[in-house]
């Protein structure tokens, strides 16, 4: 989603629900509101014209695109890094895949408009192009290239809701929406007036957006979108696109929707937003929401989507870290976000972390600008993450284990089991030491410690400093 300078334009479930509401007056005339409901896939093959031709493949299609259930999810914002383009941020994935990543996911590397511009890389100008900023075609594909050949499959960020006012677009007038005196208007409901609003109602838009999808597919070999403002965009599209998508069989990819509908699970998205599940988490560690509030959120967010789909969780990113500032401002501290990272990795659904989030970035970052990072500060956070994810990775029960929570009023305490892989969690969601009655049902039972292997024998009491966490195994 896009920001205003450096302060992020939250989308509330009320102001969404009336961006929906215009947009689909708007759209209305010509039958193609925005649905909330399981959508219709759009069967009609947008590439049947004898004057159409798939791009050629570059490369060789990445054989170990991971199961849904086993991702680990890695943005880049290539501003954090010196300098910030492809070959500035290549000798970093290294460092990534060493934390336990297998999917890294690319903000925005399409050239920017400058009319109305504020500088935004959600305002695109060129579907098709590469920012020249970033480096070259050429550099993309080195990137990718080096990505998968450490294990990690690539995605990029695919904004379909409107382009920048100088967009190559732009001359197609119909393939934009427009007021009652024929004006291109910005986009409904938001106050993004660097972009155009699309027209979701032409056909022949629809056509050059998907091709457009299948271009980097094809020209730089990546596995997949993550899809900006999904929400937004009439899910009728999104059947239509990920259909024609999913034909490529030589591709194994990712959909991730930065939206919340169950009709995006059931266009074909993988992964959706966990909004809920940050703004709870946020209100859990500046003292407005009970600990045990974060359980609730996990589950009414799942229950909210299709069983084919799940939620990407963390505890910041491209947008948070601009409006929100660091995750130790956001968690108190390096204890603190570290913590709320184990109950974003652990919890259900899969984990993100947004670069420099692993290093413990003291300030806020304008995605905007460059902000370059100090990848070899704080080594220690750096150690807990892999630690954290390792055992995440060796553990069937924490990625699809059916969770039992146990209540209590400062500790978050969860239970997940799969076949005889068996895990417990305890985090101590405050700043204060605390004391933990172990549950009847966990007294005296024998585990060994997630890190360390230690054997580990729970009593009838647990002491926990402030924002400590204790990872458990049977096994």
């Amino acid at each position: 989603m896009k920001a205003t300078g450096i302060v992020q334009m939250k989308i509330n479930n009320n102001k969404l629900t009336m961006s929906c509401l215009l947009l689909s007056i708007l759209l209305a005339l010509t039958g193609c509101g925005k649905s909330h409901t399981t959508p219709t896939p759009v069967k009609t093959n947008p590439d049947t014209s004898t004057a159409y031709k798939d791009p050629a493949q570059y490369g060789t299609p990445y054989a170990n695109v991971p199961a849904t259930k086993d991702m680990v999810i890695y943005e880049v914002n290539l501003r954090t890094y010196s300098p910030g383009t492809f070959a500035g941020a290549l000798p970093r994935l290294d460092s990534v895949k060493a934390l336990g990543v297998n999917v890294v996911w690319l903000m925005p590397t399409y050239p920017i408009g400058t009319l109305k511009s504020i500088g935004s890389p959600y305002c695109v100008k060129d579907y098709t192009g590469v920012n020249s900023e970033f480096g070259t075609l050429s550099d993309l594909r080195a990137y990718v290239d080096k990505a998968h050949s450490l294990g990690m499959a690539v995605i990029m960020d695919w904004v379909a809701n409107d382009t920048s006012w100088d967009s190559t677009w732009i001359t197609n007038k119909s393939w934009y929406l427009q007021d009652g005196s024929g004006n291109i208007i910005d986009p409904p409901g938001t106050n993004y007036t660097d972009v155009a609003a699309l027209n979701y109602a032409n056909n022949d838009m629809r056509t050059a957006m998907i091709r457009a999808m299948k271009y980097w597919v094809f020209t730089a070999n990546i596995d997949g979108y993550r899809c900006d403002f999904a929400d937004n965009v009439s899910s009728n599209f999104w059947a239509q696109a990920l259909d024609t998508l999913s034909t490529i069989k030589t591709h194994k990819l990712i959909y991730l929707a930065e939206g919340t509908t169950s009709a995006e699970i059931s266009s074909g998205f993988q992964v959706d937003y966990a909004f809920s599940y940050y703004s709870t988490l946020k209100g859990v560690y500046g003292g407005t929401q009970a600990p045990s509030s974060i359980l609730t959120t996990n589950s009414s967010e799942l229950s909210s989507i299709p069983s084919t789909g799940t939620k990407m969780r963390y505890i910041t990113n491209h947008d948070d870290a601009s409006s929100d500032g660091s995750t130790l401002t956001i968690y108190k501290s390096k204890q603190g976000a570290l913590s709320a990272f184990v109950m974003a990795a652990y919890m259900d659904g899969i984990p993100m972390i947004y670069d420099s989030q692993e290093v413990g970035y003291p300030n806020a970052i304008n995605f905007f600008t460059d902000v370059p990072v100090d990848y070899t500060a704080n080594p220690d956070i750096v150690a807990a993450y892999k630690k954290i994810l390792a055992f995440r990775a060796a553990h069937e029960a924490v990625k699809t284990g059916a969770l039992t929570q146990y209540n209590d009023a400062n500790i978050i305490a969860f239970e997940k089991v799969s076949g005889t892989d068996d895990v417990l969690i305890l985090v101590n969601a405050t700043g204060n030491a605390v004391n933990f009655a172990i549950p009847a049902a966990l007294q005296n039972t024998g585990w060994k410690d997630g890190f360390s292997g230690a054997p580990v024998t729970l009593a009838t009491q647990l002491s926990f400093s402030g924002y400590q966490y204790i990872v458990l195994s049977k096994n």
